[in-house]
């Protein structure tokens, strides 16, 4: 049975009230009498009841994360940092899938506004417009995008994928496939900003293709077009479509690295166990969430410190090697 605040009021020999107040407003009770009152809160397990105290608070002790693809590992990292930070925080996480629905997404927002103290909003695929009218419903922090005013954790896939270019240049590739992901993805954008601008300084003819889905069959699909065009390597948009050209690959009996090189994107716990373990560009994902959370948490950020971006870091392993005529 819960222990009740009645028994912590007799445990601590204090008032009820003063239990109430220990917990949403400490700054009114004595610092010895608040001490008293939680050591003996937490000798009897007590846990204050969340309903009531954001009566008195105003807040809930609630945070919204919505996942664009909760079954992508990408978002189920930054998740993992969300709720570790929120938990030391001593919030809960409430998880929404907006299935890579910008609808769904407006309306899971809408919907969690009222239960929560602020949401993160990863990756959204929603235009300008209607990401300033969320802004407006609730306190946002955005993941991976770009909005004047709202608060944002941004990691650097522009540079990432310099560093990717970088490294199939030296290698001796001079025709390298990018294999793009969804049209409205920010990330997506800057990654092809990226491109750009390294391929011509790497000496690399980039060869764009896509939008695909951003999952594994996605890369299936992308892997017959890039065969098709005649590159070296390929640059895939993330870890799934990665995995997705290396399934297709070996279908095809395309040896990788010896015919194809092929690099992916965000390091997922899967990048590192496929027979031969994917090179890929690192994204910070559990720091990240983290740093969402504690944009969310920090009432007194300033304009100057809207944006926090994150490096990412260019992880060499065994599908990439000097194409056939060079070694």
């Amino acid at each position: 049975m819960a222990v009740t605040i009645h028994e912590v009021a007799r445990g601590a020999e204090v008032s009820v009230s003063t239990v109430s107040r220990a917990f949403t407003v400490p700054e009114m009770v004595h610092p010895e009498t608040r001490r008293r009152v939680l050591q003996v809160a937490g000798e009897l397990g007590y846990q204050p009841n969340r309903a009531a105290r954001g009566l008195v608070t105003g807040r809930t002790g609630n945070i919204g994360v919505v996942v664009p693809d909760v079954a992508n590992p990408f978002f189920s990292a930054v998740l993992k940092g969300c709720a570790a930070r929120a938990r030391e925080a001593r919030h809960v996480v409430f998880l929404a899938d907006a299935a890579e629905d910008p609808r769904v997404e407006a309306e899971v927002v809408g919907a969690m506004a009222k239960q929560v103290d602020g949401i993160v909003l990863c990756s959204p695929r929603e235009d300008l417009a209607q990401l300033e009218r969320l802004a407006g419903i609730a306190p946002l922090v955005l993941l991976n995008r770009d909005v004047e005013g709202v608060p944002s954790v941004l990691m650097d896939s522009a540079d990432g994928v310099r560093q990717a270019v970088e490294h199939l240049g030296a290698l001796g590739h001079r025709r390298v496939a990018h294999l793009a992901g969804p049209a409205t993805s920010w990330a997506g954008k800057e990654r092809l900003r990226g491109l750009r601008a390294a391929a011509p300084a790497n000496d690399v003819e980039a060869v764009e293709l896509g939008p695909f889905p951003p999952t594994f069959q996605g890369g299936v699909q992308a892997a017959d077009l890039a065969l098709a065009r005649g590159v070296t390597a390929v640059l895939a948009f993330n870890d799934l479509m990665a995995l997705g050209v290396l399934s297709r690959l070996a279908a095809r009996g395309v040896a990788v690295p010896r015919d194809m090189s092929v690099v992916g994107f965000d390091d997922i716990e899967m990048s590192g166990m496929t027979p031969e373990p994917l090179t890929t560009v690192r994204m910070p994902m559990e720091a990240a969430g983290r740093a969402a959370v504690d944009m969310l948490l920090d009432e007194q950020t300033t304009e100057s410190e809207l944006q926090r971006w994150l490096p990412t870091q260019l992880i060499v392993r065994s599908t990439t090697t000097p194409p056939a005529e060079v070694r």
